[in-house]
């Protein structure tokens, strides 16, 4: 059986290092965006880069069904890797950004 709290903390520990990544940059901003009751986590960039707006998702997450699903990962990081460190089993982790045809060939679970 899934252990939500665990798997909340895990995310939420990802993208505070995440965040912490900018944090030294007073023009950008590091937002993370949990929503506990939904199981909606986020951490998205804002501010201004070279005189050009940078605003959008560096990683977005969900928790649905017991499972895991990375929605978006900007980046380079492999991040269902990491989880899998974290301990979370391969089995309650979905690469959502890849279509359904694709996720049975990755390690992860299908849905």
């Amino acid at each position: 059986m899934a252990d939500l709290s665990k798997y909340r903390n895990c995310i939420q520990q990802i993208l505070k290092e995440y965040a912490e990544y900018v944090s030294s940059n007073d023009e950008i901003e590091a937002q993370i965006i949990a929503d506990t009751e939904g199981d909606h986590y986020q951490l998205l960039y804002m501010g201004w880069q070279n005189k050009r707006r940078v605003f959008g998702p560096v990683m977005h997450f969900d928790i649905k069904d017991g499972k895991i699903w990375i929605q978006w990962n900007g980046t380079e990081e492999e991040v269902g890797q990491r989880l899998v460190e974290m301990g979370v089993p391969k089995e309650d982790i979905v690469v959502g950004f890849h279509p359904p045809y694709i996720r049975e060939f990755t390690d992860y679970a299908v849905c």
